[in-house]
């Protein structure tokens, strides 16, 4: 089957549908805000269930938003997204994870966010920056749900770490 190209009226709370869940451990509130995506083409395969946006895309949910060059959905036979990958020159990727943590902002050549695990992997001039502290490698795992990250480098290029100075005056440095 040749796929349609939307966005057309019938076809907009499809887009709504499939942008829905990568956004679901963002703040709580940002579930309930909404989700705006832009972008020059997009297109919907019924017979695969592959959803690409392509064009200077750009995707927001409440303190969520990713741009990237292209950004392809995979969904399952129920219409859940499985994953979604976004490439870019950087793809860039930002969202406020907690009021304590504070926003997090990744960039990579590739972000693939996989929807059952919330991992996102951030791959080629990956960085990742959050409550000061900054993490860069060629490819970076980073959990939404726990916040984990792990950083590893790749051919001649070592990962690079840098944590803010403590704000308590008493302690004392590395000697």
């Amino acid at each position: 089957m040749k796929p349609k190209f939307l966005p057309t009226l019938s076809a907009v709370p499809m887009l709504m549908l499939v942008a829905l869940p990568l956004y679901s451990h963002a703040l709580p509130s940002d579930a309930n805000q909404e989700i705006k995506l832009l972008a020059d083409r997009a297109t919907y395969s019924e017979s695969t269930g592959v959803t690409s946006y392509t064009g200077n895309v750009i995707i927001t949910q409440g303190t969520f938003k990713m741009t990237a060059d292209d950004i392809t959905v995979n969904l399952s036979q129920q219409r859940s997204i499985n994953s979604a990958v976004a490439t870019g020159r950087p793809a860039t990727m930002q969202q406020v994870v907690t009021q304590e943590k504070g926003l997090a902002k990744g960039q990579a050549n590739k972000i693939d966010y996989n929807a059952v695990s919330g991992i996102i992997t951030l791959t080629g001039n990956a960085k990742l920056v959050q409550n000061g502290a900054s993490f860069a490698g060629n490819v970076i795992r980073y959990s939404l749900k726990a916040g984990d990250v792990e950083a590893t480098a790749g051919g001649n290029q070592r990962v690079e770490l840098v944590f803010p100075p403590s704000g308590n005056a008493n302690q004392s440095g590395v000697r």
